[in-house]
């Protein structure tokens, strides 16, 4: 009689999620080969990819924004590309276009030229140097994962993920990217200037005739899979509650927001904001290879995902009071709920 193979076991979410862990681990591994320190920075881009998220990226030219996007596409075994955006860019150079063509037959018929958003992960540079009408051709591709070109919608490729970047010092020439837009960003990210030692790390690692060789580690099955795993990390009653508290904190027009907040804030985050909290919070607890979400998950992302969704009045301005200093409020005074903190109900 032929040899029958043992019918392996299935993984156990336990298994699952050390297998994660040591890949988050490797993939961090090699992004440090091209980028110095940034640890928040890239732990909250893994969240994001591992989350079917997007990411808005800030900081002052020179500190390696494009760097980090393009060499996280190089770790990814993805398709990765990159829109320039300028003044002058048109929705079709992103979406593509239908174009006029002569089949094989000698009919002419219109063919459709898909454009650079028909990627995994897609870069795009300098987002508020062009005008509303182009920005606003990324609003489908970034919430439904389609694009439509006359009467015809694509979908777009599985996984993706739109990483944008922009200065936020820089006024002339720039388009404040609308608020519907900057809500579809999971997170917005901002990359503050390295340490000393690092600055010197990166001075000396840059100045050698010599380019660091990124390897892959995950493919885009890989990355589906995480997902789903992901997806699957329990979230108790007693975090939901938290999050909910927390994001109905930031609108002055709810009875039981704190004061500071009606005094502060024009307005606050909508439910968009707790689901990306939770997500999130998913995210973290997955990659520190927990089973389910923790109050500190939420409370380590709260201020990336809710920055982009507070707007802040002008007497906040006048006092110096930030968004971000704002969230960290909260985040001292928003009480945990009064639930167990290990109930049965979860999602």
């Amino acid at each position: 009689m032929a040899n029958i193979p043992p019918v392996q076991k299935p993984k156990s979410i336990g298994d699952l999620l050390r297998e994660f862990r040591e890949h988050r681990d490797h993939m961090e591994q090699e992004l440090g080969k091209a980028i110095v320190g940034q640890t928040e920075v890239i732990e909250q881009l893994f969240a994001a990819i591992f989350t079917r998220g997007h990411c808005l990226l800030e900081g002052v030219p020179g500190l390696a924004k494009t760097l980090m996007v393009s060499s996280l596409a190089k770790i990814l075994d993805v398709g990765f590309k990159r829109i320039q955006f300028t003044p002058d860019l048109m929705p079709s150079d992103i979406t593509g276009t239908n174009v006029l063509d002569e089949n094989d037959a000698g009919k002419r018929e219109f063919r459709f030229v898909e454009g650079p958003i028909f990627t995994n992960i897609l870069l795009a540079d300098e987002i508020n140097r062009t005008p509303p009408k182009t920005q606003a051709a990324l609003l489908q591709a970034m919430q439904e994962r389609e694009v439509t070109v006359g009467s015809t919608t694509y979908s777009l490729p599985d996984p993706f993920f739109t990483i944008a970047t922009q200065n936020p010092i820089e006024q002339e020439g720039t388009y404040p990217l609308p608020e519907a837009q900057l809500d579809r960003f999971m997170f917005n990210i901002k990359i503050g200037y390295p340490t000393a030692s690092e600055e010197e790390q990166i001075l000396l690692a840059t100045t050698k005739n010599e380019r660091p060789e990124i390897n892959r580690v995950l493919s885009a099955r890989a990355i589906l899979n995480i997902q789903k795993l992901v997806t699957s990390v329990a979230v108790s009653e007693y975090v939901v509650k938290y999050v909910a508290s927390l994001v109905r904190a930031t609108r002055p027009t709810d009875e039981k927001s704190p004061a500071f907040v009606k005094e502060l804030l024009d307005w606050g985050a909508g439910p968009r904001a707790g689901q990306f909290l939770i997500q999130a919070g998913k995210a973290m607890a997955a990659m520190d290879g927990r089973f389910s979400v923790a109050i500190e998950d939420v409370r380590k992302i709260a201020v990336p995902v809710l920055r982009h969704r507070l707007s802040a009045n002008f007497q906040a301005q006048s006092e110096g009071m930030t968004t971000d200093k704002i969230i960290l409020r909260l985040l001292k005074e928003v009480k945990e709920p009064d639930v167990p903190k290990f109930g049965n109900g979860s999602v």
